[in-house]
C-alpha cells in the first residue's frame, strides 16, 4: 500500500511539475486564419473557466451569455462597450466584467482589431449565446 502511495505520489509530482509551467505571452499571439470581424483562440480550459484571446475588426452585436461570466482585458486597439444600459469607452490597459445574462455589444473605434484576453466563467464551449435581435445565431 505504501509503495501505491509513493508511486501514485512521484507522479503527480512529476506531471505538476512537468506540464503546468505553460507560460502564454498573449502580447505575440497572432490569429491562426484570416477573419472577417472576429476571431477567437482558446489557450486554456477547464471545467471552472475558459480563456480566450479574441480579435474584433468592426464589433460585436448586442448578446448575452445566459450562464457564463465574462472578466475582459484590453490589449490592444479601442472601442466603445455597452454592457446592460452602461456605455463606456475601452482601450489598452482596461478591465471590466460582465455579468451573466447582461447584453453587452463592442464597436471598435480604432484602425487596427481590438485584441481582448476574455475569461469566461464556467468552461465555455460556445453554445450560451444569445443575440438581442434574435434568438441565437453567429456574430
Amino acid at each position: 500500500m505504501k509503495v501505491k502511495l509513493l508511486v501514485v505520489f512521484v507522479f503527480l509530482l512529476f506531471n505538476g511539475v512537468c506540464f503546468s509551467q505553460d507560460v502564454t505571452n498573449v502580447n505575440t499571439v497572432k490569429p491562426t486564419e484570416e477573419y472577417d470581424n472576429v476571431h477567437y483562440k482558446k489557450f486554456y480550459s477547464d471545467m471552472n473557466t475558459s480563456y480566450f484571446v479574441i480579435w474584433i475588426k468592426k464589433g460585436i452585436r448586442s448578446h448575452k451569455h445566459v450562464s457564463h461570466t465574462e472578466n475582459v482585458i484590453v490589449l490592444e486597439g479601442s472601442g466603445v462597450m455597452t454592457v446592460g444600459e452602461k456605455t463606456f469607452d475601452i482601450k489598452v490597459g482596461d478591465y471590466f466584467m460582465i455579468h451573466q445574462d447582461v447584453f453587452h455589444a463592442v464597436e471598435v473605434t480604432s484602425e487596427e482589431p481590438l485584441k481582448i484576453i476574455a475569461v469566461r466563467s464556467p468552461e465555455y464551449f460556445g453554445k450560451d449565446i444569445v443575440f438581442e435581435d434574435e434568438q441565437k445565431g453567429e456574430y
